[in-house]
């Protein structure tokens, strides 16, 4: 809060021009479009972590990754029920894995461990994250290319149908571990010792409300930019998987910097949190919007990774079964998640 306000202005301001830009209906020109777009998902993700500090720490991580989540799952069926191609879902499923667990865990561990020398976390919140991340990936990314009752790196309706469900269990599994079961192995020691002091009632009210506007706008927005994107893509003689690699940047980016300054400042459970939660959240609910979707009209929905992408998401898990194994980490583990975070964009950009 400066200067007394509840809110920063753009964190207002973005979402109000976001509501008047949706009911235009298309008379805005596009960069203002765009801006409008990209100013909704950095306020809903502010006024998320506004609600979050004041539910707490594991509610409030939860709720920051679900609301990424909305963002993304709304991008995402905009672009499918606007005729995108059907890879689109898997390249921003995909994408949103390789830029949280490489590109922004790597710059956490770098910058981190350049200022603090060596950075502690929970390795039972850790083990719990890729415990359920490997086999979800697996399921959803790698799997649909072995199978043979449909044709492709696609699964039958019923086969569909049914990794919908167990990605949703999952995750619903994992949220009990995290908020009841074992709660404590996911709380940081300095939030065990107090946390930032909590926003107040009517200020934790007014940022629901502005969360939920900025929600509705980002996801009404995407459906009015999909086409161009995807447009501008082809046009300029780009890989498609792009398309999906800017819609995941676009909705990890503000998290992503929050995640990185949690590092920074030697809260790297924070960090973790952040991260592995938001993109748990991405695959276990994403890939259920996306599939009642897909079953609902009929649409292909194209879900295995290639040969080379398949490598790049094994050495991910490889390298991360590395990181989060000794519960200490240094800036060496955070140079190798960036490698293989460069080798990302270079075979995305040069297949």
């Amino acid at each position: 809060m400066a200067g007394g306000r509840a809110f920063p202005w753009w964190a207002v301001a973005f979402p109000a021009l976001g509501a008047v830009e949706v009911a235009a209906k298309g008379s805005v020109p596009l960069l203002l479009v765009a801006a409008g777009l990209i100013g909704c998902v950095f306020a809903a993700v502010h006024h998320a972590e506004t609600v979050a500090r004041r539910l707490g720490a594991l509610l409030g991580s939860l709720l920051l990754a679900v609301s990424i989540t909305v963002i993304e799952a709304g991008l995402i069926v905009s672009m499918m029920l606007g005729g995108a191609e059907p890879t689109v879902a898997r390249d921003s499923i995909f994408s949103a894995l390789m830029i949280a667990l490489n590109g922004v865990l790597g710059l956490c561990l770098l910058l981190g461990g350049r200022r603090h020398f060596e950075q502690s976390f929970r390795t039972p919140a850790s083990n719990a994250f890729l415990a359920v991340l490997i086999p979800l990936a697996a399921l959803t990314l790698v799997l649909p290319n072995f199978t043979t009752s449909a044709a492709g790196p696609v699964y039958s309706a019923p086969q569909l149908l049914y990794v919908a469900l167990v990605s949703f269990g999952l995750y619903i599994a994992f949220l009990y571990v995290q908020l009841v079961r074992h709660r404590a192995d996911f709380v940081a020691d300095h939030e065990l010792a107090g946390g930032a002091a909590r926003p107040s009632g009517p200020v934790a009210l007014g940022a629901t409300a502005l969360l939920l506007v900025a929600l509705a706008c980002v996801v009404l927005l995407a459906k009015q930019l999909a086409p161009y994107l995807e447009g501008a893509v082809r046009g300029a003689g780009l890989p498609l998987p792009l398309v999906g690699v800017a819609i995941a940047l676009l909705v990890l980016l503000p998290e992503g910097l929050t995640a990185i300054r949690a590092a920074a400042r030697n809260n790297l459970q924070t960090a973790l949190n952040l991260t592995l939660g938001s993109v748990l959240a991405c695959v276990g609910l994403t890939i259920p919007a996306v599939a009642v979707v897909a079953l609902w009209t009929g649409q292909p929905l194209h879900l295995g990774l290639d040969q080379a992408m398949v490598v790049l998401l094994a050495t991910t898990f490889l390298m991360l079964a590395v990181t989060l194994n000794t519960g200490r980490t240094t800036v060496l583990e955070g140079i190798v998640h960036l490698a293989i975070f460069s080798a990302f964009v270079m075979f995305s950009f040069l297949p």
